[in-house]
């Protein structure tokens, strides 16, 4: 969608989603975002039912879009704030996917109860047999036993997909065996086609495939060297939690970034992945070809990544983390209402 059309649906979402949260009732209220304006309907059926409301924050809204100069409208920027201080003001606790994100609601409103707890890594979804990365290998005749790197998800305005297209272009001068396979769909899918066709790589290096659902990503990542997280030269989009960052983790395959921030932190610390450089392509390329065949490396990578995976970012462990935050907030109206229920049946 365009800005315009993106911004529109989020408000006819936020009214009909109000609509709907009104007239239900609850002893605890959940919303996440983005967009901003769910905190709207969220807020309302909170103070409707009288309940804690704990709201969720996903991507820094708005700092991001008005870094990116989607919300350039001094008035928009200022009702965007406005909602941000709707959503904390109300909320029992934050619960923020990034220790960036958590401290952009703090600096915002101090004195806000803040919970970091990042996107998981679903171990058992993608514990695959070496037996069907084989087959997977094998029915692909462009793959066999080709290094593979893979980039999954969103081709969007914030990713910049385009800047593997141009890192694979160098790869492709120092080692052409070397594979490219990007899974996904958006905005910007058909300029990251046409600029891999440019480069005579296309179906060749690169190739390009529609998204798939989610139950088949395990195969692909159990097959691919390394896998990969891209974001524009943005600060802001430096505090992301990608899906597809802790998917890898939970593959057990090594991750390369091109941000800053606390994810390239992670993996300069352990050892998990690579960060590259956001302002040059073709030295991407050439660490990319360098890393995809140093066994040593790719080994104690993997093995990082796994660590990672089971230890800090497992999804029992954060969702136990989570129903705390729940609980947490729950807890007084939870309480209370029982023991009006006790009262009015008369076993108090």
């Amino acid at each position: 969608m365009s800005y315009a059309r993106r911004l529109r649906a989020f408000g006819e979402f936020m009214v009909l989603a109000a609509a709907k949260a009104t007239r239900l009732r609850a002893d605890l209220v959940f919303a996440t975002s983005t967009p901003l304006t769910v905190a709207v309907p969220g807020v309302l059926a909170a103070r409707l039912s009288r309940a804690p409301f704990v709201f969720e924050v996903r991507d820094l809204w708005p700092e991001v879009p008005i870094e990116m100069g989607a919300l350039r409208n001094p008035l928009a920027q200022k009702l965007a704030g406005a909602l941000a201080n709707l959503a904390y003001r109300n909320a029992k606790e934050v619960v923020a996917l990034s220790p960036g994100m958590a401290a952009g609601v703090t600096a915002r409103r101090p004195g806000t109860r803040v919970t970091m707890i990042p996107n998981a890594a679903d171990l058992d979804m993608f514990a695959v047999s070496p037996d069907a990365v084989r087959r997977f290998r094998d029915e692909h005749r462009w793959l066999g036993d080709r290094p593979l790197i893979v980039y999954t998800g969103a081709l969007g305005a914030v990713n910049g997909v385009e800047y593997l297209v141009r890192a694979a272009r160098r790869m492709h001068e120092i080692d052409p065996d070397v594979q490219v396979l990007i899974v996904g769909h958006g905005k910007e899918w058909e300029s990251t086609k046409a600029l891999a066709a440019e480069y005579g790589l296309l179906d060749r290096t690169v190739h390009m495939w529609p998204k798939v659902p989610k139950a088949e990503l395990p195969v692909i990542l159990g097959a691919a060297t390394m896998s990969t997280s891209f974001v524009r030269p943005i600060p802001a989009l430096w505090e992301n939690s990608a899906n597809k960052f802790f998917d890898a983790l939970a593959a057990s395959r090594p991750i390369a970034i091109n941000y800053g921030g606390w994810q390239a932190e992670l993996l300069r610390e352990t050892g998990a992945g690579l960060v590259l450089d956001p302002g040059d392509a073709a030295d991407a390329g050439e660490t990319f070809a360098k890393h995809v065949r140093d066994e040593g490396w790719l080994a104690r990578a993997r093995a990082a990544a796994y660590t990672l995976a089971v230890e800090r970012f497992s999804r029992d462990l954060l969702f136990d983390r989570f129903e705390d935050v729940l609980n947490r907030s729950a807890g007084a109206t939870g309480k209370r209402r029982a023991t009006r229920k006790a009262r009015a049946t008369g076993k108090s």
